[in-house]
């Protein structure tokens, strides 16, 4: 912008006894000013590191920024009047736009300093958000904002009609949308300019917009309003844009190879595919409860078993579980079955997706994600869990005998100096030799698995749906990946046998159960009923239906299912699942 830094409103700054001249309302000059450095800079420091004395007058600060925002309003719906009275509607239905502020930059990139084109061939029209202005004497400056960047629009009130500089000067504020139409000069400072011969408001804004020093600093308000999140930091609009690529490219590569997305229920009648707590709800018209599906596994698979011999799909997945940084109780995956193939051949496929899709977003292979250089050049490192596990705490399970006490011994002997009281009640929870060595995995392992590494050959005791291990009894054919020690994907040599298929999930169903009836209320003591695990409570049922499907013949096969949101996270460096998710699930707003 000509001269100028750019400038937003904030309700924290917008005091009654400073509207009129916040918004050119009754000001000599009609200069809308920008704030004070120094003052500015001082306000964020303290937004940031509040001091103590400031807390106890947080109550007050929310209650004077809520009345400022109101009073903001006020004025704004007394303008929305003003325009209508003049025959003007401030919410229009359609504006004619000839290029995006991006196309006139790339246009006009070698335009000189000073040069001005007034041809009709130069005649632009555009439309967008204004996010900054600066009105004095008889000249206005504005930065549009649209979807592809901004663009100056420089506005003379010898050039502009009637009493539309008047308008511009009173009507006219930060965060409304308008449509500009005139033609192209780069000012002496450089500056890309519209110079404007007619304007229309086309959204008449009536709260106004964070102000560029404070922003949207609260993280929770960021997620629930993330409309105003992406207004006032166009960075996070580009990690949605981001993410749609991400998406294009991994339909992209999967259906090179020819496989064919489709589309299976969400709605269903037994949740499986996964060990995960379902959301519950009732159909009316059929008179039954229903399941949000916790995976798409278990139907991807009968298409298998229909003939169809590729198969993926990329949908919503819900788990009524836990919220972090790490997970949301709905996410994206992509599940993809080909038949005649064995967990190797996902490997290959794990890494031409992921390698693709930083190439895509970010043109290169090296990343840096939260500080940490990660290298996704190819082959990655695949290793089984039984060495990873010995390689980090000395315990070789394979020499191991089949006595769980026995290896629990071990195991806390090896380990449990400085281990936490949780991890060590999970150690001595766990009910065989084979979740003893996944919780010893999780706790010492996964979180050191910075650089992408392929973790083979998991327990059967946790893995019902795997083909058993053609080489090693007690093992399966599945593995996990892992960067930045979290899985980003999952996936097996799929189990097609139905009888062991069928003992293998009346195994888990009775596993459940019995930790489900150990959950049960108990008295604590004082008569009062105490949950020990509410996580434990829900119902598990058989898929009938899925291990009939089984018994027609599904054909030898590979699975894998891999988190979109936790790839989007790391391509784009993002901290939290909620900063890849548009509208994550949040708390109720107090």
């Amino acid at each position: 912008m000509e001269g100028l830094k750019v400038w937003r409103l904030s309700s924290s700054i917008a005091r009654p006894s400073n509207l009129r001249q916040l918004f050119g309302l009754g000001t000599s000059s009609g200069l809308v000013r920008c704030l004070d450095n120094g003052a500015a800079a001082a306000n964020a420091t303290n937004t940031r590191f509040p001091s103590r004395n400031r807390r106890a007058s947080t109550s007050t600060s929310t209650s004077t920024n809520t009345s400022d925002r109101e009073a903001v309003r006020a004025i704004r719906l007394k303008k929305v009047e003003q325009l209508r009275s003049k025959g003007t509607e401030p919410y229009g239905y359609k504006w004619d736009r000839s290029h995006s502020a991006k196309e006139l930059q790339e246009i006009y990139k070698d335009l000189n300093n000073g040069e001005e084109l007034d041809s009709e061939s130069h005649h632009v029209s555009i439309a967008g958000r204004i996010v900054a202005r600066r009105a004095f004497g008889k000249l206005a400056f504005l930065t549009l904002r649209d979807d592809s960047g901004t663009i100056q629009l420089y506005c003379e009130k010898e050039r502009l009609l009637n009493d539309q500089f008047e308008q511009l000067k009173t009507l006219v504020d930060i965060g409304d949308i308008l449509g500009a139409s005139g033609s192209i000069k780069r000012t002496e400072k450089g500056e890309l300019s519209v110079k404007v011969d007619s304007f229309s408001i086309l959204t008449k804004s009536l709260l106004p917009l964070p102000d560029k020093f404070h922003g949207l600093t609260d993280i929770d308000k960021r997620y629930r309003q993330r409309y105003v999140d992406m207004i006032a930091n166009p960075e996070v609009a580009d990690i949605f844009r981001k993410r749609a690529k991400i998406m294009r490219e991994i339909r992209k590569t999967v259906e090179s190879r020819g496989f064919v997305e489709v589309e299976t229920p969400v709605l269903q009648g037994a949740a499986g595919g996964a060990e995960a707590r379902p959301f519950v709800t009732y159909h009316n018209s059929l008179g039954r409860d229903l399941y949000l599906r916790i995976a798409t596994e278990l139907h991807l698979k009968r298409m298998l078993v229909g003939g169809f011999e590729k198969v993926y799909e990329i949908g919503r997945i819900f788990r009524n579980e836990g919220i972090s940084t790490r997970h949301n109780p709905e996410f994206t995956t992509i599940e993809m079955y080909e038949a005649y193939s064995d967990y190797q051949s996902m490997m290959d496929m794990a890494e031409e997706i992921v390698t693709q899709c930083a190439l895509e977003v970010n043109g290169k292979l090296t990343i840096d994600y939260q500080g940490t250089e990660i290298q996704l050049q190819r082959p990655w490192r695949r290793e089984t869990m039984h060495n990873l596990v010995k390689e980090v705490t000395g315990v070789d399970f394979t020499e191991l005998e089949d006595d769980l006490k026995v290896a629990k011994d071990v195991v806390l002997k090896a380990v449990g100096l400085g281990l936490d009281s949780k991890d060590k009640s999970s150690i001595e929870a766990c009910p065989s030799l084979g979740h003893l060595l996944n919780e010893v995995f999780e706790i010492f392992v996964e979180p050191k698995l910075l650089q992408p590494t392929f973790v083979l050959d998991y327990p059967i005791e946790i893995s019902p749906l795997a083909k058993p291990h053609r080489r090693h009894a007690g093992l399966t054919e599945r593995f996990e990946l892992f960067i930045c020690g979290r899985e980003l994907a999952n996936a097996f040599s799929e189990l097609t046998d139905p009888l062991d298929q069928r003992a293998r999930l009346e195994q888990q169903v009775r596993q459940h159960n019995k930790k489900r009836a150990e959950a049960v209320s108990v008295t604590d003591g004082t008569g009062e009923q105490k949950n020990i695990d509410e996580d434990s409570m829900y119902e598990v049922t058989l898929d009938d239906d899925f291990l009939t499907a089984l018994e027609y013949g599904m054909p030898p096969a590979s699975g894998m299912g891999l988190g979109i949101d936790r790839l989007v996270m790391l391509l784009t460096d993002s901290a939290s699942i909620r900063d890849v998710i548009a509208f994550p699930v949040l708390k109720i707003s107090q």
